[in-house]
């Protein structure tokens, strides 16, 4: 009979091992990523209706806001690749990141609207107040890294603070300034922190979560994908929902979601992570493959309202809208990628492929035409990639053929 496993109340925080064999994502970190599916899809959501609508000031609202649910997720994660020790007090304090997490998606449509919003800046003081106790939590049992730890606890702390003073701001010409200012000081404490003492987090550890979430962004693109589906069939029985500019859509839709996987996995970033002087511009970078990837599907779902008359938006707007945003994750991977590439050959056809998004979105009849050539653009693209690296097979002229 097997037995239950034993979850003890508190166990000594120790500094994890960076080179332990096996570390994969534990289940704790699976359903603690659930949480951000819905804050995505949230802040997906608003910026899809922006772009229907043509509400260009929506793609700020979303820039805006993915940042601070991404910064959350990546604090979290980088600290459990230290310090998780799985006890019942690690895990109650990340329930509490993640109700800070549910409470901060109740509060996404206020921050579109005017950038300011007392439910999402409760759930985000929950989420980092969560943090704070993580990291005291560590200061206590890592000695050598104590000075780290309370440098992250500080400064966060004094962070939520000057959040919560914010609310207090009604001119909306601060609205824009205070929020960079503050972000950017959130950026900045683990820059000071980990000047007094690297944390120990497992590099490829920390790739596995990277790709996870990439995983969940792509969910978005699926689901607007499906959507376009949806609204096909129940458009009307005699089948009035199925257009051509809706099959182009759904087609180039789909090609769009299997090429960003495929050209996002082709390496493994735990090699990257390795490396001191790259983890930080991979790590803040994956930002905008985030931020670009949940708002590609935005695009889509877009496009879909469009091409079904259902918003105000124009064609164009909407295309250039998911080129724009394929282009931002097409040349960020590149520039991420370059130091394991080895050679300026993908970069130059990120940079040529980008150009053709645009070519292809302002010059395309309608949204679906241009996702299906976009799309198109991206499959040629992996195809170059699988062709020129496959290894030389010469066949040996004795063997048989």
């Amino acid at each position: 009979m097997s037995q239950p496993n034993t979850t003890p109340v508190l166990r000594a925080i120790r500094a994890r091992d960076p080179h332990e064999s096996g570390r994969v994502a534990t289940t704790l970190e699976l359903f603690f990523d659930l949480t951000f599916v819905v804050a995505i899809a949230a802040v997906g959501v608003q910026l899809h209706h922006g772009l229907a609508e043509g509400h260009l000031g929506d793609a700020l609202g979303f820039a805006m806001t993915f940042t601070v649910i991404w910064w959350a997720w990546m604090n979290y994660s980088w600290y459990a690749s230290a310090y998780d020790n799985d006890d019942v007090v690690f895990r109650l304090l990340t329930f509490v990141i993640m109700v800070g997490v549910l409470v901060m998606a109740a509060g996404i449509p206020d921050m579109f609207d005017d950038s300011q919003s007392v439910i999402a800046v409760a759930g985000y003081v929950i989420m980092r107040v969560g943090m704070v106790g993580l990291w005291l939590r560590a200061a206590k049992g890592d000695p050598q890294r104590r000075a780290t730890c309370l440098t992250y606890a500080t400064g966060i702390s004094v962070l939520q603070v000057l959040w919560i003073a914010r609310l207090w701001i009604h001119d909306e010409a601060w609205f824009g300034p205070t929020f960079v200012i503050l972000m950017g000081l959130e950026l900045l404490v683990p820059v000071l922190a980990e000047r007094r003492g690297r944390t120990p987090f497992h590099p490829h550890h920390m790739a596995e979560r990277y790709a996870l979430l990439t995983i969940i962004v792509l969910g978005e693109q699926v689901l607007s994908v499906t959507g376009a589906v949806q609204g096909a069939i129940g458009a009307g029985a005699e089948g009035a929902g199925w257009t051509s500019d809706l099959a182009c859509l759904i087609g180039g839709g789909l090609l769009i979601v299997f090429s960003v996987w495929w050209w996002y996995f082709r390496w493994d970033h735990g090699d990257l992570m390795s490396q001191p002087t790259k983890q930080w511009v991979l790590g803040y970078g994956h930002l905008l493959i985030f931020g670009a990837l949940a708002a590609v599907g935005s695009a889509i779902a877009a496009g879909v309202d469009v091409t079904q008359g259902q918003g105000h938006g124009t064609p164009r707007l909407v295309s250039m809208a998911l080129a724009i945003y394929l282009a931002v994750f097409t040349l960020t991977l590149a520039v991420l990628r370059h130091p394991l590439e080895g050679n300026r050959r993908t970069f130059i056809l990120s940079v040529l492929l980008s150009v053709l998004y645009f070519v292809a979105a302002y010059f395309a009849s309608s949204v679906g035409i241009a996702a299906l050539v976009i799309g198109l653009l991206l499959a040629a693209g992996v195809a170059f990639h699988v062709i020129t690296e496959q290894p030389d097979r010469a066949v040996d002229a004795d063997s048989p053929a």
